[in-house]
């Protein structure tokens, strides 16, 4: 109610009691008021009555939601069932324009204003975390592959006849599907193994860079985030490279927003080199429903751009349900829960020791990998090592990851060697587990208590090998192929 109603009101109710109430609705109008002014997350998170408040008042500025409305055009947000229509507040136009996905709605003012805000938020949250330097950034309803398609498709418009993109190896398909996707030809550089930790080839690098030629390069795509023992991308080195050859950089962020460690060697590689976007998950990192991205950059006109190249509108669902979490988290919240799990990635880490040590197991020495950590795993002799990961799976521990470094998988015609395990010959096989955003105490107790029991059982059921080592299994292998042909030759 306004304040007329107010006043008319209280030929019914006492005043002294409307007081209150009136009160209450002015303190969250100001907040929605701050909100719209200062376009910034808020320090503190809101209530849900304020934030739904707000939902409300925006859904009400969309035409379909006008009492007097009368569409007659091909797309007027018609939602025929109830339960759809209050899942989304009654906003049913998505966000964007046939051009431009930034773009404001003539019939969505309410829409439009959310998805502005809604990317101003999360520009403030990104500033504030350590990317000072971030000029501008994008929410899409895209996962982070199909947004690095986007960036990817952006690029190449700029550089007709470019063909190719340099890929640092990533086991996780949808990386490299998105360059295929595009369009693209990927060059896969193979990674160097220091210690324990898969770190990047620049030279290797370099070297395809020279033998291509430059102006043939899309873009080099480096990765922050990953499964452990692969570590963060050497992106310092790769930018002074980028910016001294003229090729643009992209770096898939998938889930580095909630470390410190991923926004410090991006914001050190922007201050030495180039880097033209850095993509991130919403889902990853905000802790909402799968199917958003952040795309942000150091420079505003290329995140337009990126805006423009997406055709029609989009689905407002992913940024509705990320304007919410940053109203309820709020700018203090949200810290909270990177601290948090800083804190869980020691615990995890010591906890994973112990266990390891009693297994006689290690856990690997991973340093510039801030999330995930990785552990020895039991060899088994002639046996696979996936029943470990359904025992696992089937206790409800959920995430980690077994990996052989033995399997093949070939991928739209190219063959990787190892897969899964970021390298053709990584020398053990190991299994991963990661401390991200949302992660309790009770999760690495329990994930740990459960790990164990895994462990014994699995060793209690194999025959193992003393020491895992890869040449050795070849050796094996190669041996029993032997054998198997002497024998059949002599049957002969």
């Amino acid at each position: 109610m306004n304040e007329t109603s107010f006043r008319l009101a209280e030929r019914m109710v006492p005043s002294t009691y409307l007081q209150q109430a009136a009160e209450t609705r002015a303190t969250r109008e100001k907040k929605i008021r701050i909100l719209i002014d200062q376009r910034k997350c808020p320090e503190e998170g809101w209530d849900d009555a304020t934030i739904e408040q707000i939902l409300n008042d925006l859904a009400l500025m969309d035409s379909n939601n006008f009492p007097h409305n009368c569409g007659v055009g091909e797309r007027e947000a018609r939602i025929y069932s109830g339960l759809v229509a209050r899942r989304h507040y009654r906003l049913g136009h998505g966000v964007g324009r046939s051009g431009d996905i930034a773009e404001v709605q003539p019939k969505a003012a309410g829409s439009s204003l959310i998805n502005k805000l809604t990317n101003a938020m999360v520009l403030d949250v990104i500033r504030n975390i350590g990317m000072k330097k971030t000029a501008g950034c994008l929410v899409v309803p895209l996962a982070t592959g199909m947004s690095m398609v986007l960036c990817l498709l952006t690029i190449r418009q700029q550089r007709q006849g470019a063909k190719y993109v340099i890929w640092p190896r990533i086991d996780q398909k949808s990386c490299f599907k998105a360059i295929i996707t595009a369009g693209l030809e990927p060059v896969v550089i193979e990674n160097c193994l220091e210690g324990d930790e898969l770190r990047t080839d620049v030279l290797e690098i370099e070297k395809q860079i020279s033998l291509l030629g430059p102006n043939s390069i899309v873009a080099v795509m480096t990765t922050t985030s990953c499964f452990a023992p692969r570590a963060i991308d050497k992106l310092e080195e790769v930018a002074v490279l980028c910016a001294k050859l003229g090729v643009p950089h992209l770096i898939n962020n998938a889930y580095g927003l909630q470390s410190s460690k991923c926004l410090h060697h991006i914001q050190q590689a922007v201050r030495v080199g180039r880097v033209d976007a850095f993509v991130q998950s919403t889902d990853k990192n905000f802790m909402v429903p799968v199917g958003g991205a952040v795309i942000a950059g150091f420079d505003a006109k290329f995140i337009e751009q990126v805006g423009k190249m997406y055709p029609g509108r989009a689905s407002s669902s992913p940024v509705v349900d990320l304007f919410i979490t940053l109203l309820s988290m709020g700018l203090k919240g949200y810290k909270q829960l990177l601290e948090e799990r800083k804190v869980l990635k020691t615990l995890l880490y010591g906890q994973m020791v112990s266990v390891a040590q009693k297994h006689g197991l290690h856990v690997l020495n991973t340093k510039n990998n801030p999330i995930s950590l990785a552990m020895t795993v039991p060899n088994p002799l002639g046996s696979s090592l996936t029943e470990l990961g359904a025992m696992m799976f089937l206790r409800g521990i959920s995430g980690t990851r077994v990996i052989s470094t033995t399997g093949v998988k070939t991928i739209a015609g190219v063959e990787f060697i190892g897969w899964g395990s970021h390298s053709k010959n990584y020398p053990q096989p190991y299994l991963t587990a990661s401390a991200s955003i949302g992660m309790r105490k009770e999760d690495v107790d329990l994930f740990v208590q459960r790990l164990d029991k895994c462990l014994e059982k699995f060793k209690c059921s194999k025959t193992l090998k003393p020491s895992p080592n890869l040449e050795e299994d070849k050796y094996i292998v190669n041996l029993k192929e032997k054998e198997a042909k002497t024998a059949n030759n002599s049957v002969k």
